[in-house]
């Protein structure tokens, strides 16, 4: 398994962590199988979604801060942040991809995201590579 740690910078925010997924897929030595990103976290998620366009992104926020407001009247949750426990829950805490020659498998536009809801915060992730090594016979 493969641990990083990424540094948020706000309470919400979208961080692409493609590079680092890629990057443990190769130390990995895995040419076929799967690739789990997970995060450990109940206020933040993992999400795969559209990397060309940072609107994109911008718009996912957007849209789970109006519907998902901080401080939505009922909140009981002593820490204040039952908003991001929510919209942690509703993105999720992993995704898998699969890995084909080495290579992460996307369609054209898509990267890994790491989702925070409770930031500023030092976050961990982890990669998990299961497959055939390279040089393997089979």
């Amino acid at each position: 398994m493969h641990t990083f740690t990424v540094r948020t910078r706000t309470r919400t925010e979208f961080i692409e962590i493609t590079a680092e997924v890629r990057e443990a897929v190769r130390r990995s030595g895995v040419r076929s199988g799967l690739c789990v990103v997970y995060c450990p976290h109940t206020t933040a998620a993992v999400t795969i979604q559209e990397n060309a366009d940072p609107d994109v992104v911008r718009d996912m926020l957007l849209w789970l801060n109006q519907h998902i407001p901080k401080d939505l009247p009922g909140f009981r949750h002593a820490e204040g942040n039952s908003d991001s426990h929510l919209k942690a829950s509703l993105v999720g805490p992993s995704v898998t991809i699969p890995v084909h020659a080495g290579e992460l498998v996307f369609g054209t536009w898509q990267g890994v995201y790491f989702c925070e809801f409770d930031g500023a915060r030092n976050r961990t992730v982890h990669v998990q590579v299961w497959g055939e090594l390279s040089g393997s016979v089979g």
